[in-house]
């Protein structure tokens, strides 16, 4: 039903049946209320996400898409359109994959903008009308019937809930709010009815704070920052040895158009053209992998990020727990069981409000009853949020009327017979993390207590394992909830999390992870400033989370897990969801995404290597023949069949290190260096034979380099791929279809002519004869060079 958000007359009393008291609010003035608007603005929370175009026009705009644009405006004015449109078609499709992912941050918006009230009862003008809620301003006068959902921040006037506020604080239990009380926009008033006045509108209340942190929320991207330093590094290195290069040309007296063909073909022998591409690739097969487990990725790098997670931030409701109250334990005072008390307190629960500390004390009784009931009810009270009490009036057996009064321990104790021992059993019982309800019967005026039920949300079957799992991983994890400290601590112990609780003052400078493993009532902006400060140190994050309180951690962290019972918002926000109930799935992630890292860094190690080498071979070919030793159409086919072919890497045999991995770009580009210079060696002296011992022409030779160069690529794909000897494994199906397919299509075109001068089956076997031969030599380099730059080498364990 469509109700209008124009101003609707309600009658004052009629609204809802809460009479009027003297010291309710007046309200505004509609002319106030228009004032206060314009000062504060719409109770609404700001939306300044990018148009799409935008987004999309973005991907063209960074260091790989610059040096493409440069390579395509060089190629269309020495007229080679196709060479253009290939390199261009390259582009295009690196940007479409990186576009395809992004908007993560306005569907976060956008469904926590839905847990808003579209309307409200105001009073305006001394009467209750019926207003939009984006038009509420700080002062007003609200109505909160059964049902309602706050529709601002507001302060209790007159009146008693009991709201629900577990998607908001992590709370798994509904608060009393009396007046005075204090109540958050987006929580769920569950019973009773109140009058409040608007204390907050719009991004300034607790929900709206939730909401603007997720706008604003980045997580510094370790595969980004990656493929950043594998461009800057090929950049500094290969740039300079380009501009060398285009200079000696140039002091040779190479004519204008050489001069601009050697110059474009040195700067695609740069571009790490497939790179990004690769990564995106890599993050897609493992995205299908994981979805067959029940895991569903809402950001594609999201699987890597797991691979170098170290702490792993979990809350507490939903997440290490089920979010369901139960009865955990029964103390029967003397003279009665467990039994006895159970059927007590179930007479005093109340079947129609839905409250969970009344479903979880009659489930528990039903459960535990195997006699019949001795008493009849004859009158129920329901819970009053004020005396914190539930009353039922029951006849026994005798025609007798027995009082049972049901609640807080405190207030039961002033009005029944309570032993010496309670107090301490009730303290012990709170130190443990469990919410009491004390149990009082007896004829009226001799009550006495009947026992003690604690009530908890007891973890997840999974949570313990999950946690000791993660730690072999060298993977953290910390407590973050809204819930109080004896309650945190209770959980972590049973689920095993280390380390002490964090107090209070200090959440707000930068607690270390190493230091404490609990973090108790933290409030969203609490959340959010820890993972950032966690990430400060050095450490990549992961938040695990269930509620809209955990939206903005979520999104900052390198890895957001939205657990299956998780709201819209912390779904939209984070990278990961869970699609089946516990956290089994992220052990499985952090496993796979280990693998498809070491995919990764073999890709990149092979293409730094590769890069380094080509420019280098280009330089020593112009000084030892006199004139450039490739073309740009021999570059790009060489993009196309080698580099391009080269990502079936990312379907290979792997397996996942034992601690966090991480990218250690100077250790991998000085290694990368060193083989370079290695291959480098190879390939020059190949340069050397073909030229003065077979005497091969200009076009030749060229041809010859190019041969030389991609079969010189395939060998050394298979020495990095692999850490021991480079036999110790089998590459997967599709590394060697894709290595069967690179070796016959360039043999094919080299020995019929196509794009490049041919050359005899004779030579291209023993090109590949000599190649053979040298990835042996180069298998022997590889294991004392990649132990001495720690390639391999994980991050200190913690």
């Amino acid at each position: 039903m469509n109700i209008s958000t124009s101003n609707r007359a309600i009658p004052v009393v009629e609204a809802n049946g809460l009479p009027r008291h003297g010291n309710d609010p007046a309200g505004l003035t509609n002319a106030e209320a228009r004032r206060r608007l314009a000062e504060f603005g719409p109770n609404a929370v700001a939306d300044s996400a990018p148009s799409r175009w935008r987004v999309f026009l973005a991907k063209f705009w960074s260091p790989i898409p610059w040096m493409l644009e440069i390579a395509i405006v060089l190629q269309l004015g020495l007229g080679q359109y196709v060479e253009a449109a290939v390199i261009g078609g390259l582009l295009f499709f690196n940007a479409t994959l990186g576009f395809i992912q992004e908007g993560r941050a306005s569907a976060a918006l956008a469904a926590l903008k839905k847990r808003l009230a579209p309307t409200a009862l105001a009073r305006r003008d001394g009467e209750w009308l019926r207003v939009a809620a984006v038009e509420l301003v700080p002062g007003d006068a609200i109505r909160l019937p059964l049902g309602a959902l706050v529709p601002a921040d507001a302060t209790i006037v007159s009146g008693s809930v009991m709201v629900d506020q577990s998607m908001l604080t992590g709370e798994s239990v509904p608060v009393d709010a009396n007046p005075g009380s204090q109540i958050c926009a987006g929580s769920l008033v569950r019973r009773g009815q109140a009058i409040a006045e608007v204390t907050a509108t719009g991004s300034k209340t607790y929900f709206g704070r939730a909401a603007e942190l997720v706008r604003i929320a980045r997580s510094p991207s370790t595969e980004q920052a990656a493929i950043f330093a594998a461009t800057r590094n090929l950049a500094l290195v290969n740039g300079t040895v380009a501009v060398l290069i285009v200079g000696a040309a140039y002091a040779m007296a190479l004519p204008s158009a050489d001069l601009i063909r050697l110059a474009l073909t040195a700067l695609l022998a740069t571009i790490p053209v497939a790179l990004p591409a690769t990564f995106t690739l890599s993050a897609a097969f493992g995205a299908q992998v994981l979805a067959r487990h029940g895991v569903l990725l809402t950001r594609l790098s999201a699987a890597h990020e797991a691979a170098a997670m170290d702490v792993l931030c979990a809350d507490k409701t939903g997440t290490l727990t089920r979010n369901t109250l139960e009865v955990v334990e029964v103390i029967a005072m003397p003279g009665f069981d467990r039994e006895r008390v159970l059927a007590l307190a179930a007479m005093a629960s109340s079947e129609a409000d839905q409250d969970p500390i009344d479903a979880a004390i009659r489930g528990a009784a039903s459960n535990e009853t195997t006699r019949g009931a001795a008493e009849r009810l004859a009158r129920f009270v329901p819970f009053d949020p004020t005396t914190k009490i539930s009353e039922a009036f029951v006849v026994d057996r005798d025609e007798e009327e027995l009082r049972i009064l049901k609640g807080a321990f405190e207030p039961i104790a002033d009005a029944a017979e309570v032993p010496t021992v309670a107090r301490h059993l009730v303290e012990g019982l709170a130190e443990r993390g469990h919410r009491i309800i004390a149990v009082a019967v007896g004829p009226p005026g001799l009550l006495r207590l009947a026992g003690l039920i604690a009530i908890s949300d007891p973890p997840r079957e999974d949570s313990a394992g999950l946690i000791a799992t993660l730690r072999e991983m060298g993977v953290r994890t910390a407590m973050v909830t809204g819930d109080s400290p004896l309650t945190a601590a209770a959980i972590a112990r049973k689920v095993g999390i280390a380390g002490a609780v964090c107090p209070a003052g200090q959440l707000a400078g930068e607690p270390s992870a190493d230091e404490f493993g609990v973090f108790a009532r933290v409030v969203p902006e609490e959340k959010y400033r820890l993972v950032k400060a966690l990430q400060s140190h050095g450490h990549v994050v992961g938040m695990c989370g269930d509620g809209t309180n955990d939206a903005a951690a979520l999104r900052q962290a390198q890895i957001g897990i939205a657990v299956s019972s998780a709201t819209d918002a912390a779904k939209a926000a984070a990278g990961m969801v869970m699609t089946e109930p516990g956290l089994a799935g992220i052990v499985y992630a952090v496993h796979e995404g280990r693998i498809g890292f070491q995919r990764l860094r073999t890709y990149t190690f092979n293409m730094l290597v590769k890069k380094i080498e080509i420019v280098l071979f280009l330089a020593i070919g112009l000084a030892l023949t006199g004139h450039a030793v490739m073309t740009p159409v021999l570059m790009v086919l060489m993009l196309m069949t080698n580099d391009f072919l080269a990502m079936s890497l990312t379907t290979d045999r792997a397996s996942a290190a034992p601690s966090p991995s991480r990218w250690r770009m100077r250790n991998i580009t000085g290694a990368a260096v060193i083989l370079g210079v290695c291959k480098l060696g190879f390939s020059t002296a190949m340069l050397a034979f073909g030229a003065f011992r077979l005497g091969l022409g200009p076009g030749e030779l060229q041809t010859f380099a190019f041969v030389t160069l991609v079969f010189g690529a395939q060998a050394l794909l298979y020495v990095v791929r692999e850490r021991r000897h480079m036999w110790s494994s089998k590459p997967s199906k599709w590394v060697a279809a894709a290595s069967a397919a690179d070796i016959v299509v360039v043999s094919v075109l080299a020995s019929s002519g196509t794009l490049m001068e041919p050359l005899s089956w004779r030579v291209l076997a023993a090109v590949f004869a000599a190649t053979a031969g040298f990835a042996l030599v180069l298998d022997q380099i590889k294991l004392p060079l990649a132990s001495a730059f720690k390639v391999e080498e994980a991050p200190p364990a913690r």
